[in-house]
Formats: C-alpha cells, structure tokens, sequence
C-alpha cells in the first residue's frame, strides 16, 4: 500500500517499524480538589514546572555540548514557553477560582492555547501549537508520575511512527538506529521537520491513516523526497529497496570528488556556487563541501527564542565567527527578516491579518533605526576579518534603498568616531522577491552592488499563492511564465549594467536541478543553495555547456505554461543528471 504526506526532510529508508504512543491520556481529566488542597496543588503545579525545566536544561546542555545550534535553540524556546506567564497564570487561577487539580489545569489550558494556535493563518504559528501540546505532555507526565518514552538509546534500526512526533523526543532520540519518521501531522516547518532535517533522517508527515494501516514491526519504506510511505513491504520488494539505498549512496559518493573543483562548464564558463546557512555549523559545512562563499546568512534566528534583543557584541561575535570560516570568501549577511507572525515579543509587533503583506524584514528595521543601527555596526565590524556584504530584505522601492544606506553610513560614523575597526568599503544589496524589485531593477541596481533573487517569496507574490496552502499548492511554481520573466528581467538588467555587479538566487528554484539549469541559461552567475544540495547543483553545472543552457533556457522561455516548460527541462537534463532529479 502506497501512503501520500508531506515530504518534510529528504531522504530514502526502510526498516521495521516503531508505533509511538502517547505517554499519558490524551483524554483531559475531571478531577477537582477539596478547599484545604489549593495549597498543596499550587506547590505541585509549582515543582512540576521546576522538574521540567530541570529536564530541558539536560537536554539542552547536551545539545550546546554536540555544537547542535538548531536542536539547542528549540529546547530553549520550548523553556520559554515553559514559563509563559499567560499558561502559568491561567493554570494558577483554574486551580484557585475552579477547584481543579493541577493535572486538569495543566490539560485544559494546554489545550485551549494549542487551539489558538492551531487556527491561526500564518504555518509557523500553526505548527508551534505542537510545542505547547509538547510542553503540556511533559507536564502532565511529571503530575502523574509517568515517565516519558526514552528514544536516546536503541537497541535496533527502526522507522518511528506515530500520531505526532513531539519535539522533546525528536531532541533525544537515536540519531544512530532511527532510520527514518513518519506521522500523521506537521509540516515542512514544523520543528520535527526542522530537527529531521538537522539530524539527516528523512521524514514523511502529516501521513493521514499510517496508525490503521501498521502494526508495531511491520517493516516500511519511506521516501523523504517525495513525501511517500510504503507498507506491506514483501522480500522482493526489500531488496529493490535496499538496491536503491545502495544506488543513492553511490550517487553520493560520487558528488564529493568535486568539492575541491571549480564550478565551471563544459566550455569553460565560471559560475560561483554559495550556501545558504543559520548559523556556524552551517558555515563549517559550507567549507566542506567546497562553497565559493555564503550566499544567504539568514540573521533572524539571532533574535527569536529570547527575551531580549541580541546585543551588538553578540552579534559581532555571531557574524565574526562566520566571515572568518570562510576565509575571505564572500558572506553575504541578510539583515532581520522577520514580522508580526513570529513570536518575537520583545520587538512589540503589533499582530496583522495578513503578515505576509504587513510590517516585517526591512519595515521593521527603517521603523525602529536604533535596531537596526546595532545590526549594521555588528556586521561592519565582522568585515574586517573576510568578506562581508550586507543584504536588505523585502525590498520594493528605491526610497527603502536609500533609507537602509542612510542608516549604514551613520552606523558607520559612529564607529569610525569610537575608533573602533571596521570595513568601510564593505558592499550592499538587496533581495528581489517582490514583482515591484524586479520590475524596477533598473532603478535599483543603480545605488546597490548586488541582487540576490529570492526566487520562493517572489514565486509567492508574483501569483498570490500560498506555497504552504495545500488547497492551493498545485499553483505554486517557480517555473511559471510570469515569474521566469521577471527572473530574466532581473538578471539581465544587472549582466548589462556591468562595473562588478551581479545577480545571483538563494531560493529553492537554485536548489532544482532543472531549475539550475534553466538559470544558467538565463544568465544567472550566482546559485546559494544548502550545503546538502551543493554538490549536486555543481555536478549539474560541470556537466553541461552555457550554450547548450542558453539553448534549453530559449526554448523554454517560448512555452505557454509551467508543465510545458519542466517537461523540456527534464528531457533536455543529459542522462547522466537525470538520477539527480
């Protein structure tokens, strides 16, 4: 039986699997308590809270103590939540005003916030609503003396399943012996995926029936990719199975012989292929994998999960750290990106209908000039030790442009008054992922140094589609007309401009094989991918000539819609690329 989900963290496995249950009943409880019992519940409540944040600190230790940055900052925010004065004070006052034990509390209060949650527009609203289940779990477990479910230590290979995967378990299981995830909800943002992805275990969620199509051990295979489950897995099958896994090692193990080559075509043509990163261990595998450089250095994970705003010492040390990594190859620093549907409480945002379209990225930063003035002198200061380059994000006029540059040059009067060192010929760009840049790029390009396409918002905008919509996804694609026009609007306009300016694209399209190509044959010089898809993007470049892309790129840019324009991409893909795709 073949199984459809989202396809949440790349890769292929089979194994047997493990069925996940609930380690306390979901069913909330009635309990109530006596008058001359509000004392001792409130103190219960109290050490409960004590003993779960005791239990998060291990696991976030352990996380800091393996360089595990992304496990490490969803602990954290998952400590912050713990302590949430508007969950503390309502379980507080149910146990006071309405006799409740502190196990119905914790449960009524728990669910009342996840359902907030739940019904909130923005995905990543959505999906923290998992954290506060999460949290609530916890809690519960400790008020009812249960012990949660260990994953740290497995005996044998296992694919888990169960109804929901919590982040607690995904921040201690086995990252040896767990083969692979599915469940039955989440998606591509939820933390789950964002720790699969961390971990390299792929991962099929939101799998609706896999709990009533399994048994505990029935072996399954999972193709994280395609968001695909196969049950009832036969010996025949198996070993298909296992033919393949063997197949995408050595795929892989033939990509990582090009890691010390110039990414170049077949005719000689120079192309720089950059990574997309977080944080510092992203920049270390950027380096392993042979990056000419940081293409994308997304900043705003500095701010979230706090209480205050990151200090500019800390972000010099952040972005510092980085730069000198690379060893004086480009590292492009994109400033605060981020608005009224992340939990940001510190920066005050006012909550918006429509965030998207609302007071975020750049808007944020022009509206409060003493943040972002921190942000901009941290980042002068860390260009002194490589290459730094700054970029602005949501960029739709000229006028912002040149708000943003206002600031950049007091930031940097002021440090040359303090004396201190910084790099005063450090170069500025912007993103291009609204229609209205890339429309005006020739105005632009004017008073920047560098376009880089953020080819996933600009898809977003260009056809009004939410890409995270299931109802509407089909209508998402890079590959549309109107947006691969203004792609060659934008990479055009800057090729003609000359005088070192370039353009090049951080988005997902970068990361397609065949969207790569198509790009090369636009003329696009830089691709910032993730260090995992790297090497495949340059096997794709080394494998073709630029005519024969601008060939393909011509003829695609003469059909009509986006299936026509990826069924020639996939035929023109020569056959030794056609297992990368």
């Amino acid at each position: 039986m073949i199984l459809k989900g989202i396809g949440a963290a790349s890769g292929f496995a089979v194994a047997n699997c493990r069925i996940i249950r609930p380690a306390v009943d979901p069913v909330i409880s009635t309990q109530t308590i006596a008058a001359d019992q509000l004392e001792a519940e409130l103190q219960h409540f109290h050490d409960a809270v004590a003993q779960a944040m005791e239990q998060l600190a291990a696991i976030l230790q352990r996380a800091r103590q393996r360089g595990d940055t992304i496990r490490a900052e969803i602990i954290e925010a998952q400590s912050l939540m713990l302590t949430d004065p508007t969950i503390d004070d309502d379980v507080r006052d149910k146990i006071v005003s309405r006799s409740f034990s502190a196990v119905r509390a914790v449960q009524e209060t728990i669910a009342e916030q996840a359902e907030i949650l739940a019904g909130l527009e923005d995905p990543y609203l959505r999906e923290r609503s998992a954290d506060v289940r999460d949290i609530g779990m916890r809690l519960t477990a400790i008020l009812q003396g249960t012990p949660l479910l260990d994953l740290s230590n497995l005996t044998e290979e296992v694919i888990l399943v169960g109804h929901e995967i919590t982040t607690s378990q995904m921040a201690t299981l086995d990252s040896v012996n767990v083969r692979g995830i599915i469940a039955e909800v989440g998606g591509k943002t939820s933390h789950t995926a964002i720790l699969a992805k961390n971990i390299g275990i792929p991962a099929v969620l939101a799998c609706t029936g896999i709990l009533e199509s399994i048994r505990d051990g029935d072996r399954l295979a999972l193709d994280g990719d395609k968001g695909i489950v196969e049950t009832a897995i036969t010996e025949h099958r198996f070993r298909e199975i296992k033919y393949e896994l063997i197949r995408r090692v050595e795929l892989r193990d033939a990509l990582e012989g090009l890691a010390e080559l110039p990414t170049q075509t077949r005719d000689g043509f120079r192309v720089r292929l950059l990574a997309n990163i977080i944080d510092q261990a992203g920049a270390d595998k950027a380096m392993q994998v042979g990056a000419d450089g940081i293409g994308l250095y997304r900043t705003e994970f500095l701010f979230v999960n706090r209480e205050t705003a990151p200090t500019e010492d800390e972000q010099y040390e952040a972005y510092a750290a980085v730069v000198r990594t690379m060893r004086k190859k480009p590292v492009l620093i994109r400033t605060l990106d981020i608005g009224g549907d992340k939990p940001v409480p510190y920066l005050k945002l006012s909550r918006e209908d429509n965030p998207v379209l609302g007071c975020r990225a750049i808007r944020i930063c022009l509206q409060d000039p003493a943040l972002f003035k921190i942000q901009l002198r941290a980042i002068l200061r860390a260009g002194v030790h490589g290459q730094a380059l700054i970029l602005y994000p949501m960029i739709t006029s000229l006028d912002e442009v040149r708000a943003a540059n206002r600031l950049l040059a007091e930031a940097k009067e002021s440090l040359r008054a303090e004396g201190v060192a910084f790099d005063a010929n450090l170069k500025s760009g912007i993103m291009v992922e609204i229609p209205s840049a890339a429309l005006t790029a020739d105005l632009l390009i004017r008073e920047t140094d560098f376009f880089s396409i953020g080819s996933n918002d600009l898809t977003q905008y260009t056809l009004a589609v939410d890409r995270l919509n299931e109802t509407i996804g089909s209508l998402y694609s890079p590959f549309h007309p109107g947006v691969l026009r203004l792609i060659r609007t934008v990479v055009n306009t800057v090729n003609r401009t000359g005088n070192g300016k370039f353009a090049g694209m951080c988005g997902e399209m970068a990361a397609d094989p065949a969207g790569a190509l198509l790009l090369l044959g636009l003329g696009l010089t830089e691709f910032s991918v993730n260090p995992a898809e790297l090497l495949k993007i340059k096997k794709m470049i080394t494998s073709v000539s630029r005519s024969y892309a601008q060939d393909v790129a011509d003829k695609a840019m003469q059909l009509a819609t986006a299936d026509e324009i990826q069924a020639l991409l996939k035929a023109a893909m020569p056959p030794e690329l056609q297992a990368y795709l």
